[in-house]
Order: C-alpha cells, then sequence, then structure tokens
C-alpha cells in the first residue's frame, strides 16, 4: 500500500474560496428563493386540470328574458357536448385498438367493444347530429322536443 502523502503548505487552496464563494453567491439564494416559492406553491394549490363547474339550469328552465341564465345554459351546452365528443373518441380509440390487437378474430373478440361503440355514437348523433358547426343549446333543445313529438305521435298511431 501506498501510503497517501499530505501536502503540507502555507498557501491556503483557492479550490475552496471558489467552492464557497459560488455557494454563497449563487447557489444559496437560488436554494432560499426556490424554497420560498415551493412554500408558497403548497398554500395556495389550484389545480386547473380538475376544474369544476357547477350545474346550471337548462335553456328549458330559464325565464323569459334572463340573459345571463341563457349565456349560462349555453355555456353548459357546450362543455356537455365537448365531454360527449370525447367519450366518443375515447370508445372509438378502444375498439380500433381491440381490431388492431385481435386481429382477425376482431368480430368475436371485440363484439362488447363495437357494440358499446354503436350505442355511444348513436346518443351522440341523435343528441348533436344535424346541428352543424354552429349549433347552440337552443337549436338542440328544439331538436330534441320535435324528437319527443314525433314519438309521442308514432306512439298515438301504434296504440289506435
Amino acid at each position: 500500500r501506498t501510503p497517501v502523502s499530505e501536502r503540507t503548505t502555507s498557501v491556503p487552496n483557492p479550490v475552496n474560496y471558489f467552492q464557497s464563494a459560488f455557494s454563497y453567491v449563487f447557489d444559496t439564494p437560488v436554494t432560499l428563493l426556490r424554497e420560498w416559492i415551493e412554500r408558497w406553491q403548497n398554500k395556495n394549490k389550484f389545480y386547473y386540470y380538475h376544474q369544476k363547474f357547477r350545474r346550471v339550469p337548462d335553456l328549458s328552465e330559464c325565464l323569459e328574458g334572463d340573459y345571463l341564465c341563457y349565456y349560462e345554459a349555453e355555456a353548459q351546452w357546450r362543455r356537455d357536448r365537448m365531454v360527449d365528443q370525447e367519450i366518443v373518441e375515447i370508445v372509438r380509440e378502444r375498439t380500433a385498438a381491440c381490431k388492431q390487437r385481435e386481429g382477425p378474430n376482431q368480430f368475436q373478440n371485440c363484439a362488447k367493444e363495437m357494440e358499446l361503440l354503436a350505442q355511444v355514437t348513436k346518443a351522440y348523433q341523435d343528441r348533436y347530429g344535424d346541428l352543424g358547426y354552429h349549433g347552440n343549446a337552443l337549436k338542440c333543445l328544439m331538436k330534441q322536443k320535435h324528437r319527443m313529438m314525433e314519438e309521442r305521435k308514432a306512439a298515438e298511431e301504434k296504440q289506435q
């Protein structure tokens, strides 16, 4: 074994001075600032990706001339439509993944996913179909009203 030689000189090592100067000038202020920001953020947590809106009345429940209620119902309808679009897209992606995974056996192994996709797209089409890009809550409400009237008329004719 070679013994470790200890250098003993009267001149101090300049690296130690540079390290301590760097620590005091750069590292310590940045560390203190970061700790202060983290403490502040922990007190004021804001989850932007879990924003929850309260449910507002439908357009059919708004009083005549209550424009604020009309606006809120329209915003609620737009959010509901975006959620329904995402649901359809997720089910579509799951069906496509199942078809890709199963290959030739997709018709028997992915029947449940394909049935769910058919139900979801039919429900979406019933509610939002034929409204176009400029569809709004009032047009959707009128479409649902006409559909309900047609169903009621068909039920009455069936009873007679």
